[in-house]
């Protein structure tokens, strides 16, 4: 008789047993592993769009620039199917917490980390051009790293979550645009006004809206909801910004 061990698709985990069977008779499977987050999972699956190496699929195409569509045409799963495995994805990180760490790992939080940052709000629209959805963000000037970033209109009130995202970094000069949220709600205490010490983020704009197809300016590809629009664009800033697993 021959042996085959299983192994948790999700965490690699050999400390599996069987959990009863399908409705279609295929054997189930539980994974005991603590610290896996998916404790549940079959060998095989009737349905294309279940399996591991699909929904991993479904994440990089999303990641360089395939839309919606592309994705269902590529890999022959439903739009639905393609939505549900993006949303599952909504808890995302808005600050980057490992630069943070980075920066001063040993210090207080009241100690200056951050000399010099730039923050700028980039343009995009959900459903039609007249529901425009912003990203703000700022960045490290020397790296040009993301420090943290909020979704939300042209208002202060966005701005100053923002700030509060930013204040662990202790931001000394900051280097803006003149549009008049920046002089209401301040980030740093030295304020630098100026599209030329702006040309750093501007160009990550350029990056985000090569590489994201939903950013792209003349296009036919948009997101229809806020919830896609922001997800799609966090999942790109969490694994190609902040470095983190996705």
């Amino acid at each position: 008789m021959a042996m085959v061990p299983v192994h948790c698709p999700e965490c690699g985990s050999q400390n599996v047993v069987k959990n009863g069977k399908q409705s279609n008779g295929k054997p189930r499977f539980r994974c005991d592993n603590p610290d896996c987050k998916r404790r549940y999972f079959q060998m095989t699956y009737t349905h294309k769009g279940r399996q591991p190496e699909v929904k991993h699929q479904i994440l990089e195409m999303t990641l360089n620039g395939a839309g919606i569509r592309d994705t269902s045409r590529v890999l022959g799963v439903g739009r639905n199917t393609i939505t549900r495995e993006i949303k599952k994805h909504r808890n995302l990180a808005q600050v980057n917490h490992q630069l943070l760490a980075e920066l001063t790992p040993e210090t207080p939080v009241d100690v200056v980390r951050v000399d010099q940052a730039e923050a700028d709000e980039m343009w995009s629209f959900v459903g039609s051009k007249a529901n425009p959805r912003w990203s703000w963000h700022a960045i490290e000037r020397q790296s040009g790293r993301v420090l943290a970033y909020v979704f939300g209109t042209r208002k202060d009130a966005v701005l100053k979550e923002l700030r509060k995202l930013l204040e662990p970094f202790g931001i000394v000069k900051l280097f803006t645009d003149d549009w008049g949220a920046y002089h209401h709600t301040p980030l740093a205490s030295k304020h630098f006004v100026g599209k030329r010490n702006t040309q750093r983020i501007e160009r990550k704009h350029l990056t985000w809206r090569t590489r994201i197809k939903r950013l792209a300016r003349k296009t036919i590809c948009f997101s229809k909801c806020e919830v896609m629009h922001d997800t799609v664009i966090g999942l790109f800033i969490n694994r190609y910004e902040f470095g983190l697993e996705i």
